[in-house]
């Protein structure tokens, strides 16, 4: 709180907000406490996304996404539980897989999709990738739908898939994405599709409200990750300043998986396509796999696993015309320069 002191701002932790009057401009607390604004903003957050399959109310099936959920699969742990299901092949699916095998549980990671991390790979990556973590001791189960949790004494003991295979769960860790926070929002008659719409200035429907981070929609897009919701904030404070000038035109998209005894990086948009040029190393012995994609010259996307450390350099010529380096370009920019 002290901080919070030093910085002139007035914190009420633990106070929950229900709902926003914009015509006399206020917010309401649970405690019916109304306080006055002139700008507000909005910053409610997402919440992970839980399927709703039969028996998902049973204990021993949770989410991950914050401290308490990781605390709360350690205590499972240390009451000795020794069979683990992962819902979910993609960033959060893989890394509770890992924290699971690493406590010395057998794991079975279930992942409806043909390949894991599909949103961030493609499938020659993905291959890569899926060998590492069954190296570790982690079962993967593609294009696999999950049916329905069965339960004995009101606790998880199994997860029933469509094709009719049971796998034995003492836990069960759901990783399906998250949902936008968007009710506070949609009870004030702002505009809301999956999250709260906001222009270049990440002003909402009501100009003199604003939103950011995971409960945003801009341009179509939310996003999960950390890297847009700095630059959000930064355009925010700009904004409040009186700087009106800032905008957020939308960010290319960067993945980095670090916990699975491999590296993976991802950037941009890496899918092959009329007018593209696709550069390729593949190394499977080594377990290196790299991509670019190009377009007119322009750097439009990279995969790398095994070797990341170009990832960042890469990262900073998305968009870039790199047509000079082409030929070097999968070395990167010392070998490039030379």
């Amino acid at each position: 709180r002290a901080w919070y002191t030093e910085q002139g701002i007035e914190l009420h932790a633990g106070l929950s907000v229900t709902a926003i009057d914009r015509d006399q401009r206020q917010v309401i607390a649970a405690d019916g406490r109304s306080t006055p604004y002139d700008v507000l903003l909005l910053a409610t957050g997402a919440r992970p996304r839980r399927l709703s399959l039969p028996g998902a109310g049973l204990a021993g099936v949770q989410t991950f996404r914050t401290i308490e959920d990781v605390s709360q699969m350690l205590a499972a742990v240390q009451a000795g539980c020794r069979q683990a299901v992962v819902i979910g092949g993609g960033l959060l699916g893989l890394e509770a897989a890992y924290g699971l095998r690493q406590q010395g549980l057998d794991v079975q990671l279930i992942h409806l999709k043909s390949h894991l991390m599909d949103r961030q790979l493609d499938a020659p990556a993905a291959r890569l990738l899926l060998r590492h973590v069954q190296a570790l001791g982690i079962q993967v189960e593609l294009q696999a739908e999950s049916e329905a949790l069965l339960g004995e004494n009101g606790r998880v003991r199994a997860l029933r898939l469509q094709d009719g295979r049971i796998l034995p769960a003492e836990l069960v860790v759901m990783t399906a994405g998250i949902q936008p926070r968007i009710e506070l929002a949609q009870a004030a008659g702002l505009a809301v599709e999956r999250g709260v719409v906001v222009n270049d200035e990440l002003q909402t429907s009501d100009p003199h409200i604003y939103a950011l981070g995971e409960c945003v929609q801009h341009r179509g897009i939310c996003y999960g990750l950390v890297a847009p919701l700095w630059q959000q904030a930064k355009v925010v404070a700009e904004q409040l300043a009186g700087r009106q000038t800032a905008q957020f035109i939308g960010t290319i998209p960067a993945t980095t998986l670090k916990v699975t005894g491999v590296d993976v990086f991802s950037g941009g948009d890496f899918h092959a396509g009329p007018g593209r040029e696709v550069l390729t190393l593949n190394d499977p012995q080594a377990g290196i796999y790299k991509k670019l994609v190009l377009q007119q010259g322009r750097l439009l996307g990279v995969v790398l696993v095994g070797d990341t450390r170009l990832g960042p350099w890469y990262l900073a010529q998305l968009g870039q015309d790199v047509s000079t380096l082409r030929d070097d370009l999968m070395f990167g920019p010392v070998d490039a320069a030379a």
